[in-house]
Order: structure tokens, then C-alpha cells, then sequence
């Protein structure tokens, strides 16, 4: 499983190479960002497992840029690390959608035991499962029986459409409308290779042919 992927938006730059050392200690991989416009327009491409956010930085500051985030559905979770003391402050930084908040200087110990706790809450309430498979929403991974799948994004597309409509058949024009644009080649014919494909990393999951409309994974 990948290790915890860690954004981190402080623009003190011997303060940020301290935490990214302490953070990279834990084996977490760490995303060092000195402005709030940048987090924004890393955030679109990337995900990550949670985001530890100083208020004062240049271009956006903390706060407005975690509600921008918020806004757009990212649920990514946030800790505040500011010099900022006063309730008011505090009081913003939660309605922004922060997870928790902690006051510089603060004892780095303290800081792991904060994320560990967030991840461990977050990672257990984003993992859908039906039977042996659940799908980790934040890491855009599926494991059976526990263990991660290696799949490609067409059987990860297919196999989390299957999911999602557990019990119910999945018409053929649905799955080549969801994972075939316009400009690619789908046909039944290609279907038909990745749920072999899918059958076969599957041996204890049922996905059944509904002749002529389409498939279903029975659960």
C-alpha cells in the first residue's frame, strides 16, 4: 500500500524543511508548498491524504483557501498550523472546514499523534466494501481480500462501476459510456476482455453475463 501523501503549505522556510524531515521520518510522502494559489492548482491534479495548512501565507491565505477547497467538494482532511492564539481565529479556521488546529511553537510528537489519529478516523470512513472488495475512495484504490489490486484505469473504472451497482445488471452502454470517450475504441468485444480480466483477479467474486444487456457483480 502507498505510503501517506502529505501537502503542506508553510512559507517559513527553515520551519517547513524541519517538519518535512520529521514527517519524512515517518516514511509519509510530503508536498511542500509556499502559497495558497499553488495548493489550489496542485489539489486539481493530485490527491492527498491530508493537508497541514499555516493561515498567514502569500497570494491565498489559509483559511480562504481551505473553504475554496471545501467548496469544491474536497474533503481532504486539514490541520492548521498557526502562530494565531486568538478564539476569533480559532473559531475561522473550523468553519473553513479544518479538522484541527495547532498553535506554534507546538511539540512535534503532538503533531504525528494528531495526524495519525485524523488518518486513522478518515482512512475507516472512506473505505466502501462489498464482501472482499473495498474500495479506498482518498487513494483511488480497490482491495481484495484485503490486498491491493494492481489494475489498470479501465478494469479500476469498470470494476468500481460493478460496485457501485452491486445486484443490479450494468448495461453494456453504460460501462462504454463511463469509460470510453468518444475519440476511443469500445465495443462489447473490449468489455468482454476486461471482465475476463476481472474474473480472473476475482476468483471468489461472482460477475455474472446478463445475455444481451450487460453485467452484474452479485454480492
Amino acid at each position: 500500500m502507498s505510503n501517506n501523501k502529505v501537502l503542506l503549505l508553510e512559507d517559513d522556510t527553515l520551519f517547513a524543511e524541519s517538519l518535512v524531515d520529521l514527517l519524512e521520518d515517518e516514511e509519509w510522502e510530503v508536498t511542500h508548498i509556499v502559497n495558497g494559489q499553488e495548493v489550489l492548482n496542485i489539489t486539481f491534479k493530485e490527491s492527498f491524504d491530508i493537508y497541514l495548512l499555516d493561515i498567514n501565507v502569500p497570494l491565498i491565505d489559509g483559511i480562504t483557501l481551505l473553504k475554496e477547497l471545501r467548496d469544491a467538494d474536497d474533503n481532504t482532511p486539514a490541520i492548521f498550523l498557526t502562530s494565531h492564539k486568538e478564539k476569533e481565529m480559532l473559531e475561522r479556521g473550523f468553519l473553513s472546514g479544518a479538522d484541527d488546529f495547532l498553535t506554534k511553537p507546538f511539540d512535534l510528537d503532538e503533531l504525528i499523534f494528531r495526524i495519525n489519529a485524523i488518518l486513522r478516523r478518515t482512512k475507516k470512513n472512506n473505505k466502501e466494501c462489498i464482501d472482499l472488495l473495498c474500495h479506498d475512495e482518498i487513494h483511488k484504490t480497490i482491495f481484495y481480500d484485503k490486498k491491493e489490486l494492481e489494475l489498470s484505469q479501465k478494469e479500476y473504472g469498470l470494476l468500481l462501476l460493478l460496485m457501485q451497482h452491486s445486484n443490479k445488471a450494468v448495461p453494456k452502454e453504460l460501462i462504454l459510456e463511463e469509460l470510453w470517450s468518444s475519440s476511443q475504441s469500445g465495443s462489447n468485444g473490449v468489455i468482454r476482455v476486461y471482465i475476463n480480466r476481472l474474473k480472473q483477479l476475482l476468483p471468489k467474486v461472482k460477475i455474472e453475463n446478463i445475455r444481451g444487456f450487460g453485467y452484474k457483480l452479485v454480492s
